[in-house]
């Protein structure tokens, strides 16, 4: 019986929020269980104003991953989409809970939607995606670069120095700023990273009973859908520079999965979408990564691997 587990987390106001809701469930299955949350900064929260592109892969992650190796915690508690696809020798992951809006919001100073920005309107973005895919719809827009948390990014929307944001509706909703959002944007707009909106926990393979309970926190469906984005995101390459993005929903059985494939300049958009069973999710994410290689997006792959 587990009767102590420590519960590993980046300090942010949101990945506490996070963190609570896999603990108040774990509780829930684990009456009597003493459970600790211990706050564990990221290289990313170290670093809060350097590009993330800069920072190079695992910049929120590596720290939790070393603290649980290590014996510091039991369970790392995560965003989905911070984590490399490519597996940590010795630590299990496990997707949990129910996801929340995968989708990409707007907040702007005008309460505009996307296509009623005026020209020249200055939106930041962190993200290399939603720059890429925004700019091939409007590229008289600027998309320009913002760190800092949810709360900093949403306050600057009116700053001095932007007119508007683009964030993850799941953060938003999860710190209770939904009245903020100007705009939630299609997937067809602006598809999410592989990912988005959902949780996942790390444990050491060895600590089978501790599998087990996390096991127990997996909603199926979401489960599916993020596997088949993640296939996507494996078949392309830890190393890809090319912005990806990829939605997948789950009706009964059958599991759709919308990708797309983006350069920088947002000169052109690849897209796929592709349909299968749930019980193949990484069968379909590779249909998906052919189906995108076929239009064209594996020459322009080829080309950033080799200009990198």
């Amino acid at each position: 019986m587990i009767t102590r587990l420590r519960v590993g987390t980046r300090g942010s106001r949101l990945a506490l929020v996070q963190t609570e809701a896999v603990v108040s469930a774990l509780r829930s299955l684990a009456a009597g269980t003493e459970i600790t949350i211990e706050k564990i900064r990221s290289e990313g929260d170290k670093r809060p104003d350097a590009p993330l592109a800069a920072l190079g892969t695992g910049v929120f992650t590596s720290a939790l991953e070393a603290a649980l190796l290590d014996g510091r915690i039991d369970l790392a508690v995560h965003s989905l989409k911070d984590l490399a696809t490519t597996p940590t020798p010795g630590v299990t992951v496990l997707t949990v809970m129910e996801r929340e809006d995968a989708r990409d919001v707007l907040i702007d100073r005008w309460g505009k939607t996307l296509l009623d920005l005026p020209e020249g309107a200055r939106i930041g973005t962190s993200s290399p995606r939603r720059a890429a895919q925004l700019r091939f719809g409007r590229k008289d827009v600027d998309f320009i670069p913002i760190r800092g948390n949810v709360e900093t990014r949403a306050a600057r929307s009116g700053g001095p120095d932007h007119d508007g944001v683009v964030l993850a509706a799941a953060g938003l909703h999860r710190l209770g700023m939904a009245a903020e959002i100007t705009e939630y944007l299609s997937p067809y707009v602006c598809t999410p990273a592989p990912g988005q909106g959902a949780l996942a926990v790390q444990v050491r393979s060895g600590d089978e009973e501790l599998v087990a309970l996390a096991r127990q926190l997996t909603h199926a469906p979401t489960a599916a859908a993020v596997a088949a984005e993640r296939a996507l995101l494996r078949a392309a390459g830890s190393g890809c520079a090319l912005p990806i993005g990829a939605l997948a929903t789950v009706e009964g059985d059958e599991l759709s999965l919308f990708a797309t494939a983006t350069p920088a300049d947002g000169s052109i958009s690849y897209r796929v979408e592709v349909t299968g069973g749930t019980d193949a999710p990484e069968l379909l994410g590779r249909a998906a990564y052919q189906g995108l290689v076929d239009q064209g997006a594996g020459e322009l792959l080829v080309q950033r691997e080799n200009a990198s």
